[in-house]
């Protein structure tokens, strides 16, 4: 049985998405791409997710009574973290409700925390008077008197005194440190923009800038055309190395994909691509060293060694990317081995050293980033989870769209949630883990990860569930999650004892890193006060249904698990509005001890034993 999906809108945004009824609207915003703060883990008590629902509020509850004022309880405030979706709704969140929401850094010698907007490119209207006899300085110098001393390149000082006289000595410098990048006609001040992109293994997510004001004004997303030479890094290393020409062809599409994203941002934003001065970009390290163009053979052989760790800083042109003809490009540090750029993007965006000790970040993916805080100390590592997250290798598995089962829940009956309202076509990542989950629950899948065979069916199993288990001609088992009802519109969706087997893979990778992590800080899982889920697939899974499988924690409490959404394009767009966020990424990346878990002698049996579903 299938169930039906309400729309919910998200302002200023203007992002609508669809939910089960039941959904908190917390996990609802981060499937519209907005993580809400929750320091206090969703427990109700810090009123930091506040949101304005202003059509289909529902009462409220004994948290929000104690936390909200009355008058904000009648205007129709609620806590995102305790407020379920019953009915189609529209919510306001005010920027203060979000992660990073003001671009916040913190000064290493004081407390307090600075909002600031300090772009690395400024523009700048200036008039000056032209040259006389009596006021004959050089034509550099002059504009030096308004914007303080400037370097130039060769090319742009050829330029410079035609585009002086023929602008008749009015017009906007564009200025990045101290060095001119370009003259331009009219007063364009206010048209200053640059973009920061999450450059995934799977996905590719980009978001446009406005300098002037940090508002966000277009986001777009898209498939990483590198898929088809390989559903993860380790593929399409290979790929690279395979011949002289397959590391530009891998650079070339994601170039390629990138340059018609520009274009869906700066034609949603209504402005021009000559008016984007700045692009960042961060992502695991084999995504930026193919961006870069960079080999990526070492990275495929122990000890998996990056070129670089330091952010690199380039020149738009020298990838190919047609923003502003003197555009920049700015790619993040990494920390070591596969933990890259989008760790530490993530790191900057969460500000976890700051948070309580101890708290764990995973970033779930097709690679799984593992980042633990404690007692000042940074621990950080990346686990090959693999693509059934992200619903490959399974033999229904899909993304997460249309027709996508996306929740399952068994009472009485299965049920599910498919995305879009439509007939089910196939099962996304969230809905595996759901559907998973609740079979242990139930003993239909063993503790080992088996379905039973036909004689072995324990009676205590629901005979509608014991139904559903088939054994196809080849002799594997099979789990009917939708029946085939010989409906044009509808086709049979199952899953296989191999499915379960490559979530166990999955799930068993990240545990497994947990653990060793764990260990290295000398701690227990119970240790840990909060556990922070990051990442686009992350915001769309159930807390207690992840723990079941040991995706997460299984030993602390739910409530100490709270979603931050797609933190490596939030710390992309903070580094892309705030000079000094790039410094406190580049601190990050080199503090950041990494643990590389391929070589560490633990791992292994950790993996073994993780295999085993808690």
């Amino acid at each position: 049985m299938t169930k039906q999906h309400i729309p919910v809108t998200f302002h200023p945004h203007g992002r609508t998405t669809h939910v089960l009824a039941g959904t908190t609207v917390l996990e609802t915003a981060a499937r519209a791409g907005l993580a809400l703060n929750t320091p206090c883990g969703g427990n109700g008590t810090c009123g930091k997710c506040r949101v304005r629902i202003t059509k289909g509020a529902p009462p409220p509850n004994a948290s929000e009574q104690q936390v909200l004022a009355e008058k904000e309880l009648q205007e129709g405030w609620r806590l995102g973290c305790q407020t379920h979706i019953e009915e189609e709704a529209e919510i306001f969140i005010p920027e203060s409700s979000l992660i990073a929401g003001h671009h916040q850094i913190q000064e290493s010698s004081s407390t307090d925390e600075v909002q600031e907007l300090q772009p690395i490119v400024r523009k700048r209207y200036v008039e000056m008077t032209a040259p006389t006899l009596q006021d004959d300085i050089p034509d550099l110098m002059r504009l030096e008197k308004n914007m303080g001393e400037l370097n130039t390149d060769i090319q742009l000082l050829r330029e410079l005194p035609r585009k002086l006289r023929q602008q008749e000595f009015k017009g906007t410098a564009v200025v990045s440190d101290h060095t001119l990048l370009d003259f331009e006609e009219g007063d364009t001040s206010c048209l200053c923009y640059g973009a920061a992109f999450d450059i995934g293994t799977t996905t590719i997510v980009g978001s446009l800038l406005n300098f002037c004001t940090g508002e966000e004004k277009a986001v777009t997303s898209r498939m990483n055309p590198q898929v088809r030479r390989g559903d993860d890094v380790l593929s399409r290393i290979r790929h690279s190395s395979s011949s002289p020409s397959s590391l530009q062809e891998l650079q070339t599409l994601v170039i390629d994909e990138i340059n018609s994203m520009i274009d869906d941002l700066v034609h949603e934003a209504d402005t021009e691509r000559r008016y984007v001065y700045d692009v960042i970009f961060a992502g695991n390290t084999t995504m930026q060293h193919m961006l870069c163009g960079l080999d990526t053979a070492q990275l495929g052989e122990i000890p998996f060694v990056p070129v670089h760790r330091r952010g690199l800083s380039l020149w738009a042109d020298e990838l190919n990317i047609p923003i502003n003809p003197r555009g920049l490009v700015y790619v993040f540090p990494v920390i070591g081995g596969f933990v890259g750029g989008d760790t530490v993007a993530g790191i900057l965006a969460t500000q976890l050293s700051r948070q309580e000790d101890p708290v764990l970040m995973v970033d779930i993916g097709t690679n799984g980033e593992i980042v633990l805080a404690h007692n000042g100390s940074i621990y950080a590592a990346s686990t090959a989870a693999g693509p059934a997250f992200e619903g490959s290798r399974l033999s229904c598995g899909m993304r997460a769209t249309n027709g996508a089962i996306e929740k399952v829940v068994i009472n009485d009956e299965l049920a599910c949630g498919v995305i879009g309202g439509v007939a089910p076509s196939g099962l996304c990542g969230s809905g595996l883990i759901d559907l998973v989950a609740e079979l242990i629950r139930l003993g239909v899948i063993s503790p080992e990860g088996h379905l039973p065979r036909a004689p072995d069916i324990s009676a205590d199993i629901p005979e509608n569930l014991r139904e559903r288990i088939k054994v196809d001609d080849n002799g594997e088992k099979y789990f009917v999650v939708v029946e085939d009802e010989h409906n044009a519109e509808k086709s049979e969706v199952v899953i296989t004892q191999s499915d379960i087997r490559e979530l166990q893979l999955a799930a068993g990778a990240v545990r497994a890193g947990t653990e060793i992590l764990l260990k290295r800080a000398g701690l227990e899982q119970e240790d840990l006060k909060r556990v922070l889920i990051a990442g686009g697939f992350g915001s769309f899974i159930r807390r207690k249904h992840a723990q079941r499988i040991g995706l997460l924690p299984s030993k602390i409490d739910h409530r100490a698990i709270s979603y931050v959404g797609n933190v490596t394009l939030s710390g992309a767009k903070w580094a892309l509005l705030s000079i000094r966020a790039r410094e406190q990424a580049e601190k990050y990346a080199k503090e950041t001890e990494h643990m590389e878990l391929s070589t560490d002698m633990d791992f292994q049996t950790h993996f073994a034993e993780a295999m085993i579903f808690p």
